[in-house]
């Protein structure tokens, strides 16, 4: 059946007002009302000067106020894909004008407002075909998303015309300052107010596109935007979900995804987010090993989203959720031992200052697949640390993405298959590392002194660190008279002029030079800082730099054998590599089952 869809140039009277026969609905799956009171003015204000320069009675010039997408559903409701708030706003601008129109006794109104009062009432309400009565509580606009308390705010206000003065709600604030400023507006300009109504009404135009399907409005909309508030493809695809499950099974469904998206703001992550690392773990289920990323919406569109209704998908995406819980928030998991483990919210921590995310694909996978073995905890660490041992080795040599890229998308592929996965990293001697850890790219020093920092404290690094240089970036020219200037900005830049320090600290401590800053050092709660201010050095030159360089690159290396050796080193009588268990064998075959693998 082909598709079709119907555009038609309306004024605000005839869109509202086509209300009457289908009524305007805000679906469950939408964002409850966002407007700020920066874009009430900014409608309010423009519309005025449209009726002052352009508009009125006396011009024939339009307002453009944008699109509407929507489509009608199975009764016969007008359900708004793109536009709910410009239209809600409309209806609150309305019914603020109508309040103050109608507050004057009907014996002392104009002939002017009286018409705009009958403009106004079938735009916001039905009337009694035979009396013309007006049905307060019959709204042609009803807002459905789900547990939103302003839904019934908005239907109170649009009933009564009325809103609580301390409410601190988007309908209420806004119906509020639509209504100081038409007040405000009308004491000024008392000649412009019924031009201004019947610009409103008549010279601001809308473009409403009606498809015939959801999906066509979604479709359309994919192409357009709300202003300044656009659906993102997470809230595309709760639309999609939403639209295929039984009656039964929707409005749970919404709690789930509201639940899920607050605590996915609450961890610094969002749900658009959790989608894209759940497109990473289905693509290592299929083995796609492909080096070029498809868009998240793409993705997930193939095969008329056959992947965004698998019935695990959302209990999926709260795992993954949880791993984020851990890294960006510290938070510990119930009954998951793992999430309390020090040593591996360490390496987690190093591995968020590598300059790129692909190294949180694999630790996604890794989680998913194996957080309820019996050893997983130990086994996880291991993997973190390998991991990180040949993500910042690449790293150090060739800072790039595509270094790894391949590697990481053959590891994610590995991982499904067993929690001991083989790396397939290009092997580079760790002893050529020397002069790459001693004069590092920039974007790989917060991971070095991480690194270094965590071999002697059992605590993460506070929030608030600063990358400190011992010998200052700004020094007296005669303090080295033998030495260049360009040989002093070098070295100052190797990682052995370098300590993380806290933020409030180093302000204290400032461009001082070493003797100054020893006190602040000795004040700090990152253990190898302290160190060096209770140490008995009493002066910090280019020797100390390099002494230190060696002691560091030194450590550092011996610290990225270690990792790799005991990862190598799992034993194989406990690696899953060697039989299979009867649980591997029936996790392959669900995989089987679910086409995810051969």
């Amino acid at each position: 059946m082909p598709t079709t869809i119907e555009v038609n140039k309306q004024s605000v009277e005839a869109l509202l007002g086509s209300g009457k026969s289908k009524p305007f609905v805000i679906p469950e799956y939408q964002r409850p009302y966002a407007w700020t009171d920066e874009q009430v003015e900014t409608l309010f204000e423009d519309l005025w000067e449209f009726t002052a320069t352009s508009g009125g009675t006396e011009r024939e010039g339009s307002y453009f106020l944008g699109s509407v997408v929507s489509y009608e559903n199975e009764d016969g409701e007008q359900e708004i894909i793109d536009g709910q708030q410009r239209i809600t706003s409309l209806f609150l601008l309305l019914r603020a004008i109508y309040t103050k129109l109608v507050a004057t006794p009907a014996s002392e109104r104009t002939a002017e407002a009286n018409n705009f009062i009958g403009k106004i009432e079938p735009a916001i309400w039905r009337t009694n075909k035979l009396t013309g009565t007006v049905d307060y509580k019959n709204i042609l606009l009803t807002s459905r998303v789900v547990n939103n308390d302003g839904n019934e705010i908005l239907r109170s206000i649009l009933e009564t015309g009325c809103a609580d003065e301390n409410a601190k709600d988007n309908y209420s604030k806004n119906y509020r300052y639509f209504q100081e400023l038409f007040d405000k507006h009308s004491t000024e300009n008392p000649l412009m107010v019924y031009q201004f109504i019947y610009a409103l009404l008549n010279q601001a135009i809308l473009l409403p596109i009606t498809a015939d399907t959801q999906d066509t409005a979604l479709t359309i909309f994919s192409t357009l935007n709300d202003r300044g508030l656009p659906l993102s493809d997470a809230d595309i695809f709760k639309a999609k979900i939403y639209n295929q499950l039984e009656p039964e099974d929707k409005k749970a469904f919404i709690e789930r995804w509201k639940d899920l998206d607050e605590q996915a703001t609450d961890a610094n992550e969002s749900i658009q987010q959790l989608f894209y690392y759940n497109m990473f773990y289905y693509r290592a289920l299929e083995q796609d090993t492909k080096t070029t990323t498809p868009g998240v919406r793409k993705y997930y569109a193939a095969n008329k989203f056959e992947r965004l209704y698998k019935p695990e998908l959302i209990d999926t995406l709260f795992v993954i959720l949880n791993l984020w819980k851990v890294v960006n928030k510290g938070e510990e998991i119930e009954d998951e031992a793992w999430s309390k483990n020090m040593k591996i919210k360490q390496t987690l921590d190093i591995l968020s200052s590598y300059p790129n995310e692909f190294w949180k694909y694999p630790v996604v996978i890794y989680y998913v697949c194996y957080r309820n073995e019996e050893n997983f905890e130990a086994r996880f660490a291991l993997f973190l640390n390998k991991l990180l041992m040949e993500l910042m080795t690449k790293y150090l040599m060739i800072p790039t993405i595509n270094a790894v890229k391949p590697d990481i998308l053959k590891l994610n592929s590995a991982i499904v298959a067993s929690d001991v996965p083989t790396f397939e990293f290009k092997n580079i001697d760790l002893a050529q590392l020397e002069p790459y850890i001693q004069n590092p790219n920039r974007n790989a020093v917060r991971m070095l002194l991480k690194t270094l920092a965590y071999e002697q404290q059992d605590e993460l690094l506070p929030a608030k660190w600063e990358i400190e240089h011992i010998f200052p970036q700004k020094w007296q020219t005669n303090y080295f008279p033998d030495e260049s200037d360009a040989t002093i900005k070098e070295k100052i830049e190797h990682i052995g002029n370098k300590l993380p320090f806290e933020k409030k600290l180093n302000i204290v401590a400032g461009n001082g030079y070493f003797g100054k800053k020893k006190k602040e050092y000795f004040a700090s709660k990152i253990a190898i800082t302290k160190a060096l201010g209770t140490s008995d050095v009493s002066d910090w030159n280019m020797d100390s730099i390099m002494k230190r360089d060696i002691r560091v690159s030194d450590e550092i290396i011996a610290i990225l054998n270690r990792w790799n050796n005991e990862y190598l080193n799992i034993s194989v009588e406990e690696s899953k590599t060697e039989e299979p268990s009867a649980e591997d064998l029936a996790r392959i075959e669900e995989f089987k089952k679910k086409g995810w693998i051969k």
